[in-house]
């Protein structure tokens, strides 16, 4: 056994050195055979090429020895007695050879070297075909193009490079374990075998699946694409394509009758995506799965709504009327992007399914971190921990699948545990063509889908233009999904019948592909014809068909235009169903608790489990954190600690996220404890708080910004009741999911209608660790707040709350700990939901200075706005000659220089907690405090960055522009922060200095 395993080894080791497979251009121009089957120097058969095979004979011959060509029998035999390398091999006289019982090896009287080599030949060719045969399938429609933008044929798919010739055609091989091409029989003719491996792998259908390092799965696909007869669908089955392909087709006809200049993105070219995606859902549906999310660019994106999620017609087609204004809030979007959700009843399945469409802007791919937090959190909340009950189909572009970032970054999350959705399917919309740019200069991967293989996931190219094959492709694909919960690729290989959009001209780029496309056939008049001559539906039927789906998209245009005003809860893809209360008053939540939960959690949080061994270090740090608890105290660890406690103990599910969070990019946190004496021994503390209290899920995520903030995203959007955070490792690298926060978490409440509570936090502060270790560009996120600086809502009761109401987003530079708590708190208590931006701190992490007491934090207490002047300056402003305000780490420089200079009695020093939605009673009542001080806001970030241009014509409105305000900071500058040290605290110097010059 261990003699046939060396021998093994070395084959597979030989297969790197003993290859002749030659590049294409260079077979083609050296012009002579490439041999696949080299003799070695130990056993003449075992090279490179055959390694794979000689190891199935193995596996056979252990079962069954009889299951193998005697010749493989004595082979065996002997290496299992030991022989020497060489000699193992013995050919046998006949099929009838016997194998002595003694101890001798096997003898045979003739070397038949050339059947061995017959039989690795052709199993070269089934396994070239597997492979390769994909390069060489029927995929484009319009036969201008190859799929993998290559037209030679590969080498290894040509006999005559085995040294096979015409003569051999008629004989019988057996086959392989590793191929079903044979059905139930054992062996074939060699022409029967290429004809077979070309019905399966070269004709509309191209299969890539030999990366995957599975043997089992590789079986699974092998099995339900080359055993006989495996694609054939009942008349019934062609019936229902057929019909769906009307549908398809005559939306798209119908709105290009209606709506001839407008741009709606249509299918034409790829009408068989709704019948492919009705396929999924239908074989999916009969496997268990309740709730299908699904992520498209604008591409068919109304046919889909039509067609696939039953959106009613006549709210679509209002959509085209530009006059109708919506009856509820927010400014809406265009009808390519918007989405819904919707209940309906599955026919073929007989279940009732939840079909889900999310909102996306025009940035190709965005939504697909999104899709695949929403389904994670709807898996949670269901308690589907496989996955079997809700699923994500994600529709991509070509271009936009090769060229777009994010699409890795989204493969990249789909095994991590806490963000897997247990399999994705992918359905890439081919159209050859980005925009107008040729394949050819849009990608360097041979396909478009060449970024699946990072995950071992299978990838089916399919021609759109054969319905029944790209339907085939739909149910393995769904059968793989439900089978082994992995990701899979359906790349239909289509065309783009118009531009761009419809009022684009293509031919100023592909003159030639859209000459052809002109006098292309739709696939439905293709597969009409085919399937009326077959019988499956006559003409008069097929017209009826039509009829009948043009009458509904007329009366539907009709009462289309009854309609007076849209809603744009019409088009929300995630409803919260009970969570609003439109009569309920608004009132400023109270977010305190009592004393004894904040102990609990406080010594909890700081104690070590029995039978746990923690690093020295944290050891030290879990003391220290006990005994502020005794001494009624917090500091910024403890006080995010107790917050989530007292949320978890309420039953409020708590999720943080983010690069390095279970410890803390600063070494603060620790909210995953390591044993130091096992491997994966971990304990999670504040998942053991109470009996009955809710999950607390913290997890590392991989090192994404642009993709797992958007998950995170679309992990909010699914429940209120949970408070769901994302930390940037340093707020600077926020920026790398800047389009996530610009297209989605900014303005998704205005577009879509859509509320989420997702918090961003964000470490920020000038610290002397350079450009891009200091600043979470507080500027961007204040740019896009909604309010108005010129305006000042009513001053009343209901200020603070209904500030927070009609904002699109909080931000916040908490200074102390309490506020941090509270505001995390307060994310909750609201009866409705913003996004949370918070500039979280460094250095203040372990500031003795930055700590608050229980008396802050207790029942009674809420989360401050503005913290005002406390101190000595507070109980005689007359005499106050400067009013500071700021917000964040540079308070405390503040309070240490004013003491150096002895200032505590002139200069009084409030920080604005809630930058956003700004403040503006507090800020006039705190400035009217001390009327004969000058105004000043000071910050770290220079003049053109930070909250200066934000604050600055604020602080003007709010007093009435009577009193102006100061800069004192760094001046403007292009980089974000000095990366010399020096330079850093010279420029503080100088800040503090114009804060506290007396005029």
């Amino acid at each position: 056994m261990q003699h046939i395993k060396t021998v093994l080894n070395k084959s597979r080791q030989l297969a790197n050195v003993n290859r002749t497979f030659w590049p294409r251009h260079c077979a083609e121009r050296l012009q002579f055979p490439r041999y696949y089957v080299a003799p070695v120097a130990t056993e003449p058969f075992l090279n490179g090429s055959s390694s794979n095979y000689v190891e199935e004979m193995y596996l056979s011959w252990l079962e069954n020895p009889q299951s193998v060509h005697k010749s493989w029998d004595i082979f065996f035999r002997n290496a299992e007695k030991g022989a020497a390398p060489g000699t193992a091999y013995q050919a046998p006289p006949s099929v009838m050879s016997v194998v002595p019982t003694g101890g001798s090896l096997t003898q045979s009287p003739t070397f038949d070297r050339q059947v061995i080599e017959d039989h690795l030949s052709v199993q070269a060719i089934i396994r070239s075909y597997q492979i390769r045969g994909h390069n060489m399938a029927n995929l484009d429609p319009l036969a201008i193009n190859c799929a993998d933008l290559d037209s030679e044929t590969p080498p290894e798919l040509i006999v005559q490079n085995y040294r096979l010739e015409e003569k051999d055609m008629d004989s019988i091989f057996r086959l392989p374990r590793t191929t079903f091409i044979g059905g139930n029989e054992q062996a074939l003719p060699l022409k029967e075998i290429i004809r077979r491996l070309e019905e399966t792998y070269c004709q509309s259908i191209g299969v890539e699946y030999m990366f995957i390092n599975d043997r089992y799965k590789c079986d699974w696909i092998r099995q339900r694409f080359e055993m006989p007869g495996s694609m054939n669908f009942s008349k019934m089955d062609k019936r229902l394509i057929l019909e769906r392909l009307i549908r398809s087709t005559r939306f798209e006809e119908f709105l290009a009758r209606k709506w001839s200049a407008e741009k709606r993105f249509g299918l034409e070219g790829c009408e068989v995506l709704v019948p492919a995606l009705k396929t999924i859902i239908d074989v999916c549906s009969e496997k268990g799965v309740e709730t299908f999310n699904l992520g498209m660019p604008h591409r068919g994106r109304l046919n889909v709504l039509a067609n696939v999620a039953r959106k009613p017609l006549e709210q679509l087609f209002s959509q085209f009327d530009s006059k109708l204004e919506a009856s509820d809030e927010g400014s809406g979007d265009v009808k390519y992007h918007l989405g819904m959700a919707h209940d309906r009843h599955n026919h073929i399945s007989n279940k009732n399914i939840h079909i889900a469409i999310v909102a996306n802007p025009s940035h190709l791919e965005a939504v697909d971190p999104v899709v695949q937090g929403k389904t994670r959190a709807m898996q949670f909340y269901k308690g589907d921990t496989d996955g079997k009950k809700v699923m994500s189909i994600l529709l991509h572009g070509d271009a936009a699948f090769a060229g777009q970032g994010i699409v890795y970054e989204t493969f990249h999350l789909s095994d991590l545990p806490e963000y897997t959705t247990h399999g994705t399917i992918h359905v890439v919309v081919n159209n050859q063509i980005g925009f107008t740019t040729d394949p050819r200069h849009s990608r360097s991967s041979p396909y478009c889908t060449d970024v699946a293989r990072v995950v071992n996931a299978p990838i089916f190219h399919v021609n759109a233009d054969d319905p029944e094959a790209v339907m085939h492709v739909c149910n393995v694909a769904s059968e793989w999904r439900c089978e082994f919960g992995k990701d899979v690729v359906i790349d239909l290989v289509c065309y783009r019948r118009n531009g761009h959009n419809e009022t684009d001209e293509p031919m100023f780029t592909q003159p030639l592909m859209y000459k052809k496309i002109r006098n292309h056939k739709n696939v439905l008049k293709k597969y009409a014809e085919a399937k009326i001559e077959e019988g499956v539906m006559t003409q008069q039927e097929f017209e009826e068909e039509q009829a009948t789906y043009d009458k509904i998209c007329e009366e539907s245009y009709l009462d289309a235009k009854l309609v007076t005003k849209t809603s744009n809860v019409d088009w929300l893809d995630s409803p919260w169903t009970g969570f609003f209360n439109r009569d309920e008053q608004r009132t400023y939540p109270a977010t305190g608790i009592d004393e004894e939960t904040l102990n609990y959690i406080g010594n909890a949080f700081g104690s070590i489990p029995d039978g746990f061994t923690v690093h020295g270090g944290l050891k030290r740090a879990l003391k220290a954190r006990t005994d502020l608890v005794s001494k009624r105290t917090v500091d910024w660890a403890l006080g995010e600690a107790m917050a989530f406690g007292s949320l978890l103990k309420e039953g409020i599910h708590i999720r943080l996220s983010g690069q390095d969070v279970e410890r803390g990019t600063f070494s603060h946190r620790h909210h995953v404890l390591n044993d130091q004496n096992a491997d994966k021994k971990r304990t999670t503390p504040l998942n053991n708080l109470y009996p009955n209290q809710a999950l607390y899920t913290v997890c590392n995520s991989s090192l994404s910004e642009f993709a797992v903030l958007g998950f995170e995203l679309g992990f909010s959007m699914t429940n209120p009741q949970a408070l769901v955070c994302w930390e940037a490792q340093f707020g600077d690298f926020a920026n790398n999911a800047q389009c996530i926060i610009d297209q989605f978490i900014s303005s998704g409440q205005s577009k879509w209608y859509r509320q989420s509570g997702l918090v961003m936090l964000l470490p920020h502060g000038y610290e002397g660790m350079g450009p891009e270790h200091s600043s979470a560009r507080l500027e961007r996120f204040l740019q896009m707040c909604n309010d108005d600086p010129d305006v000042i809502p009513t001053l009343d009761e209901k200020f603070a709350i209904d500030q927070l109401y009609d904002c699109n987003w909080q931000i916040v530079n908490c200074s102390t700990p309490a506020n941090y708590f509270h505001v995390l708190r307060r994310q909750i208590a609201m009866s409705f939901r913003k996004p949370l931006i918070i500039m979280t701190p460094k250095s203040l992490l372990r500031l003795p200075e930055a700590r608050s007491s229980f008396d802050e934090m207790v029942e009674g207490t809420s989360f401050q706005r503005v913290l005002p002047e406390s101190g000595v300056a507070a109980s005689n402003p007359e005499s106050v000659k400067n009013l500071i305000f700021c917000s964040g780490r540079v308070y405390y420089n503040l309070i240490k220089e004013r003491e150096i200079k002895g200032l505590t009695e002139q200069v009084a020093i409030a920080t604005i907690e809630q930058i956003s939605p700004f403040p503006y009673d507090m800020v006039t009542e705190e400035a009217n405090k001390y009327p004969n001080a000058r105004i000043i806001w000071a910050q770290e970030e220079h003049k053109n960055m930070g909250a200066w241009s934000y604050v600055q014509p604020r602080i003007h409105t709010a007093l009435q522009r009577e009193r102006l305000c100061s800069f004192a900071g760094r001046g403007a500058q292009a980089s974000t922060a000095a990366g010399n040290k020096s330079l850093h605290l010279l420029e503080l110097q100088n800040l503090l200095d114009t804060a506290f010059t007396i005029e």
